[in-house]
């Protein structure tokens, strides 16, 4: 075989292991987001304390750190993947009921709904369509999520309002970095693992909702 036939050989290997790696990931981020959303509905019927919600997302946030990392690679992640999603949607169901609440709740909701879809989808859909390599914006990322995350630690205690509408602002430039960022990596790293990939991009999406909300309901109580 010629180095040529070699190499497109190579190529169109790498093209299907893309292909593949995107497709799992899409159709378990679907299935997620999904079930995520039921979770969030049986939170909210049964009513649960904000306490009750710390836990099931703190709950969530260690399975994401110290198990899905050990069984990634096994069929068990998949299961893990699901109790991670899931429990972060029953830890929002508080959140809903106190939005829904409000007067023009239901239209508050599916307003950060239908922008949370806006964002994904653009941009996701133009790092898929560009094949532009957006690795370098990792670093830069992670330093702002970082740097984010201490600014809202610190404002639990000097409960500044403007700084958090502030911080929500950023958090949802940050995570729609990290979807551009993901996006890119499933085109430019074939061999990724889809399950770790899943979670990240639905954190991204979570969590963009979630500050959505925050500054919808803001503006709609000015």
């Amino acid at each position: 075989m010629s180095n040529h036939e070699t190499m497109h050989s190579q190529s169109s290997a790498l093209t299907l292991e893309t292909n593949k790696l995107i497709r799992n990931t899409y159709t378990l981020l679907s299935m997620t987001l999904l079930f995520s959303a039921l979770m969030a509905a049986v939170g909210m019927m049964l009513n649960m304390s904000p306490i009750m919600s710390l836990v099931t997302m703190g709950g969530a946030m260690l399975m994401m750190f110290f198990v899905l990392p050990k069984t990634a690679n096994s069929a068990a992640g998949l299961g893990v993947v699901f109790a991670i999603t899931g429990l972060l949607g029953l830890g929002l169901g508080p959140t809903l009921n106190h939005y829904l609440a409000l007067a023009n709740g239901p239209q508050i909701v599916g307003m950060a709904m239908g922008g949370t879809g806006v964002i994904f989808l653009t941009l996701s859909g133009y790092a898929l369509t560009t094949r532009k390599n957006f690795s370098f914006m990792g670093g830069f990322l992670i330093t702002g999520f970082i740097v984010a995350l201490v600014a809202m630690i610190a404002n639990i205690f000097l409960a500044i309002p403007a700084l958090s509408l502030a911080l929500s602002a950023v958090v949802i430039m940050l995570m729609s970095g990290f979807i551009l960022y993901d996006t890119s990596r499933m085109i430019h790293e074939p061999h990724g693992n889809y399950l770790m990939m899943t979670v990240s991009l639905y954190l991204s999406i979570f969590n963009i909702f979630v500050n959505l909300l925050h500054l919808l309901g803001a503006m709609s109580r000015d």
